[in-house]
């Protein structure tokens, strides 16, 4: 049994659908389950449909009829008019939109996000999993929030590992003899059927949680790039592929921000063994890159860039240490604020952190944190981590630049650098 997942940037038009298609007809090998993301863009779009229907702006509908003018032209273009069940599928999916934002909000906005954001990865699977059937592949759709269970922590949903195990063993498993099964990523549901989301392009790791459930022969990924490469190439022109690498280093790279993989998805993968392959659906024939339990140290550096950081510097009202007690008090605070550190250090009277910039919650925890301590921060930076880093490769990315912090480690070298003025 194998898993495949294919993402938005795979899905994006009909051709990327036909295109899924092929590449799930070439494959031989036995049971096949596909978990696949949102449409193109359609996450994006959605989260501007949920802050339009929170901020009871008139712009939601004309949003909303956006998204299902995008759905519904690419199913014309697959089915070319035919009679096909998925137009009504489609419909009704949309159905449940139209219900809750005719009405205000009057619930958690984060369980409102949750409804809305996650229709994205039901249609997609509904029309993929109709093409599939189309094209002669016998193909069951089944929806993600029967088999993942989580609690109730609404855009980051915490799973319940032994029920969802359960429930696939169960009631998933038999299904996969006779058909090859399309279901969501990103979705689970709670045990009181409220559809939760698992954290920002989660689809990864919803596959790796099939891929464990199921004890899977390999999970592939398939990208727009031709494997896992040493820096992405909006940054790079020029890049190279990494044929092989450990889960150690895999998680190394999603920690620090590498976006090929959700950050996730590895932990699963190894507690079984389960091999990850990253994949090319635009060369399907090209061997990507394997991430194994093979421990190999990686061949080149990589280059990892987090731009629109902001760099925050605590200190003591009066320039006593920071100890463990303050230290406890300011973790707790990001944590109530939902803010994750990318890098940090620590030294006597000051604590210094590189955060992704979002102004609202960046703002509101300057403020709380003012009250105990003072509090210095620059905004519109960018973090560059490189993973088996050399002296040349810091030259390399630290033309023109400032550096405002750094951190060594044995393989990793992490800087935040502002463009240098004039």
């Amino acid at each position: 049994m194998d898993i495949f997942k294919f993402g938005g940037a795979s899905v994006k038009d009909a051709n990327g659908v036909k295109n899924l298609a092929n590449i799930v007809r070439d494959y031989k090998k036995g049971n096949l389950l596909i978990v696949i993301s949102a449409m193109g863009k359609i996450t994006d779009q959605l989260e501007k449909l949920t802050q339009a229907f929170l901020s009871q702006s008139d712009e939601a509908h004309a949003i909303f009829d956006e998204i299902k003018h995008f759905h519904f032209n690419i199913i014309d273009e697959l089915f070319q008019g035919k009679s096909n069940s998925v137009y009504d599928d489609v419909a009704n999916t949309f159905v449940e939109i139209d219900w809750l934002i005719e009405d205000e909000p009057d619930n958690n906005p984060d369980y409102i996000y949750d409804q809305i954001v996650s229709i994205g990865e039901v249609v997609s699977t509904k029309i993929v999993a109709a093409w599939l059937n189309e094209t002669g592949n016998k193909t069951l759709w089944v929806d993600a929030r029967n088999y993942i269970q989580t609690d109730n922590t609404y855009r980051e949903g915490k799973v319940d590992w032994a029920k969802t195990n359960q429930m696939i063993q169960k009631d998933l498993l038999p299904l996969l003899t006779d058909n090859i099964i399309v279901t969501q990523g990103f979705i689970g549901g709670t045990s009181e059927n409220y559809t939760t989301t698992l954290g920002r392009e989660g689809s990864d790791y919803s596959a790796a949680i099939f891929a464990s459930c199921l004890n899977a022969a390999a999970l592939t990924i398939w990208k727009d790039v031709p494997g896992v490469l040493n820096a992405d190439p909006k940054w790079f022109d020029e890049t190279e592929k990494i044929a092989q690498l450990s889960y150690h280093d895999a998680i190394e790279l999603t920690y620090y921000g590498a976006t090929v993989i959700h950050p996730k998805t590895i932990k699963p993968l190894q507690n079984k063994g389960i091999p990850l392959f990253v994949r090319s659906f635009i060369q399907p024939e090209g061997s990507g890159t394997a991430i194994t339990k093979e421990s190999n140290p990686l061949p080149i550096p990589s280059f990892i860039f987090k731009v629109n950081q902001a760099l925050i510097s605590i200190f003591p009202k009066d320039y006593s240490f920071i100890i463990e007690e303050n230290l406890s008090n300011i973790f707790e605070l990001f944590h109530t604020h939902k803010i994750k550190i990318n890098t940090m250090l620590n030294s006597a009277i000051s604590f210094s952190v590189s955060v992704d910039d979002h102004p609202t919650q960046i703002e509101k925890l300057i403020k709380d944190l003012s009250q105990e301590f003072t509090v210095k921060y620059n905004k519109g930076l960018e973090l560059v981590t490189i993973r088996y880093y050399n002296q040349q490769t810091i030259d390399r990315v630290t033309v023109d630049k400032d550096i405002l912090l750094e951190v060594k480690s044995r393989h990793t070298c992490q800087m935040v650098m502002k463009n240098r003025t004039a």
